[in-house]
């Protein structure tokens, strides 16, 4: 039962990206930082204590961060960027497109702060659309995992794995339910199975859909509930099974509906297993300042919406 999982602690899933790069840099001499000015708020600065020779102070230039990272593959090194996701993306979509995507250089763009859970720094921060931007380019492998475990573990393994990455988490502390999962890049994570009805989710959440669908056991509906980490490549194999079971299905992304997880969902469904769909998402919009409790609940992406969005689509079946 999805009620029988309980968190083990809080931490923020930047925290997992820091303590990851460091552990796999003890394992991979290759691996090397480079930051846009926020070493604190991307938890490098043990890393930076370890491999001070490893790590690269670009300043506030995204933009030649990215370049310098691109140039770094050449002699073989695997270097992950640090930034904001707003920073990550929008700022240097088009240094990501020619000197990173196009030629299928190794770098790993991680994007730290992501979504309304950024929380008070605002709507110039708190990018909704970069999903889309970064699943849209050609060869670009797009990750977001859920807890501090999950994005720990990711930070690592996209070390050993070839070609550009974009890998999205936030600033908040949020509850750690995965430590004794595993995970791998283009599989998709089962909380549950069910048959009347699939929530799949990405990111922060994840945890608000397994709440949701304790909820709905609790109405007795049948839930499968769906950790979408990697969003490209999409676990399609995952996905239509899962549909041709509850034949309906929700999604939850803390990003806009337009372009994101839900599309390629909804993309998937449309060419192999047609059914409803409910996004919850932020609806074409902005985000503004609040507390990420705050600005989740106004935006419709709290429990509740979830458990909202799964009568309405089992409605529609």
């Amino acid at each position: 039962m999805l009620k029988d999982i309980q968190p083990t602690g809080k931490k923020d899933t930047r925290s997992g990206f820091g303590d990851g790069i460091l552990e796999v840099a003890r394992k991979n001499p290759n691996v090397v930082a480079l930051t846009a000015d926020l070493a604190g708020s991307l938890k490098l600065h043990p890393f930076i204590k370890e491999f001070p020779d490893r790590f690269l102070q670009c300043g506030i230039a995204e933009a030649n961060m990215i370049g310098v990272a691109a140039g770094m593959t050449i002699g073989g090194k695997i270097p992950y960027t640090t930034t904001f996701a707003n920073f990550s993306t929008g700022r240097v979509y088009d240094q990501i497109r020619q000197s990173v995507a196009y030629s299928g250089k190794n770098v790993k763009i991680c994007a730290s702060h992501a979504g309304l859970t950024l929380g008070e720094d605002g709507a110039t921060h708190q990018i909704l659309e970069d999903i889309g931007l970064m699943k849209m380019l050609p060869g670009m492998t797009v990750i977001v995992p859920c807890d501090y475990a999950q994005t720990k573990a990711a930070t690592m393994a996209i070390a050993d794995y070839q070609g550009p990455v974009y890998l999205r988490f936030g600033r908040p502390v949020w509850p750690i339910f995965t430590s004794d999962l595993p995970f791998e890049i283009g599989k998709a994570q089962f909380f549950s199975e069910g048959t009347d009805v699939t929530i799949f989710a990405c990111g922060h959440l994840v945890w608000n859909a397994i709440q949701a669908g304790a909820l709905l056991q609790e109405k007795g509906i049948s839930v499968e509930v769906v950790n979408i980490h990697t969003i490209k490549p999409l676990d399609e194999e995952a996905v239509i099974n899962s549909l041709k079971k509850t034949k309906c299905a929700v999604t939850a992304e803390e990003h806009n509906i337009y372009g994101g997880m839900g599309d390629a969902i909804a993309q998937c469904a449309a060419k192999h297993f047609p059914v409803p769909i409910e996004y919850v998402g932020t609806k074409d919009t902005f985000g503004e300042s609040g507390t990420p409790e705050q600005l989740l609940k106004k935006y419709g992406l709290d429990v509740v919406d979830i458990v909202t969005a799964a009568e309405k689509v089992l409605a529609r079946k």
